[in-house]
């Protein structure tokens, strides 16, 4: 199962550099403004030069971090506002459905390459199992229904709430048991990436004295 899928919407526009140094003179002269401050005053609390905080607003001189801590530290707010952090992008995935052989992929992730996670749905159906190889590493975890899985030797029903996991140059496969549709989530590492589930160290026992 090595499948990806196109991000056809929900990603930010690429904000360069230039764009948002661009934004910080006018920012800045509207938040003085705001804040009902001159320049000589801002400049008394920051102990930059009125000449230098007129041309930061003006956009004849490049913003720094050395010019711009005093004077987030004078207005109250985080460098952030000065800045303008760039938009966060939408994280709703809404990558199309794909359907192969049958069973229904939706893809759970938008960036090609590295894990990639799906939520699979296997109609009801009889086949004959046909175990393939393939590089990469998968993770199972069933949400409803019956899914036969044939892995090397083994030949098992998963039912909800279990997992399996397995190398993919292991000869695999799965399918419909017959008694219904399944629906499961994956999670695929191309590249042999495995899931790493971390789990609360145990405690120690305490020390009789």
């Amino acid at each position: 199962m090595n499948a990806h899928a196109d991000d056809p919407q929900g990603t930010a526009p690429d904000v360069s550099m230039d764009d948002v140094l661009s934004g910080v003179g006018p920012r800045l002269r509207a938040l003085r403004k705001e804040r009902g401050a001159t320049l000589s005053g801002l400049s008394e609390t920051t102990g930059i030069s009125v000449s230098t905080l007129s041309r930061l607003e003006s956009g004849l001189r490049k913003p720094s971090l050395e010019l711009l801590l005093p004077i987030a530290r004078a207005h109250k707010v985080p460098l952030d506002e000065l800045v303008g952090a760039p938009p966060v992008e939408d994280p709703r995935v809404r990558a199309a459905p794909v359907t192969r052989h049958g069973r229904t992929m939706i893809p759970l992730t938008r960036q090609p390459g590295g894990l990639q996670a799906y939520k699979i749905i296997v109609p009801q159906g009889k086949a004959e199992p046909d175990p393939q190889t393939h590089e990469g590493y998968e993770w199972i975890y069933m949400l409803s229904g019956k899914l036969r899985l044939v892995l090397g030797e083994h030949d098992v029903v998963l039912v909800p709430g279990e997992a399996a996991e397995f190398d993919t140059r292991v000869p695999h496969w799965f399918g419909s048991t017959g008694e219904g549709p399944a629906e499961f989530l994956s999670l695929f590492g191309p590249q042999g990436e495995r899931m790493h589930v971390r789990a609360r160290p145990a405690r120690a026992p305490r020390s009789e004295e």
